[in-house]
């Protein structure tokens, strides 16, 4: 039986103790993340995730990502150059194959849907 799952207040969710960002660009960024749901085949994944103020790099050629932001405010910058704000109650996508950086100007919480290339 497939049913419903509910996952609460995700602005109040314990993602657990921050680490260390690997592709930050400034050295000190930290991130958290809580996975809540895998698809059974592993190929799509959402969760919750938050990060410190900071740049770092990203690479979706193995995955696409929807996002929204559930609080703070970021920039994305595209790989030819162009920039996008983004705040607190937006959502986008990130398609198979984006490349580029993001900037979080402000501690910054998001839930997040990865989706496998191929899906």
């Amino acid at each position: 039986m497939i049913s419903v799952e509910n996952f609460g207040d995700l602005l109040d969710l314990d993602l657990g103790a921050f680490t260390s960002k690997p592709t930050s660009l400034e050295g000190n960024q930290k991130e958290a993340a809580v996975s809540l749901w895998t698809s059974l085949d592993g190929k799509i994944e959402s969760g919750v995730w938050e990060c410190t103020p900071g740049r770092f790099t990203a690479d979706r050629s193995e995955n696409a990502e929807i996002c929204h932001i559930l609080a703070g405010r970021v920039t994305l910058h595209n790989a030819d150059g162009t920039a996008r704000q983004i705040g607190a109650g937006e959502m986008f996508v990130l398609p198979l194959g984006w490349h580029g950086e993001w900037t979080i100007h402000e501690l910054t919480r998001k839930i997040y849907t990865m989706v496998a290339a191929g899906v």
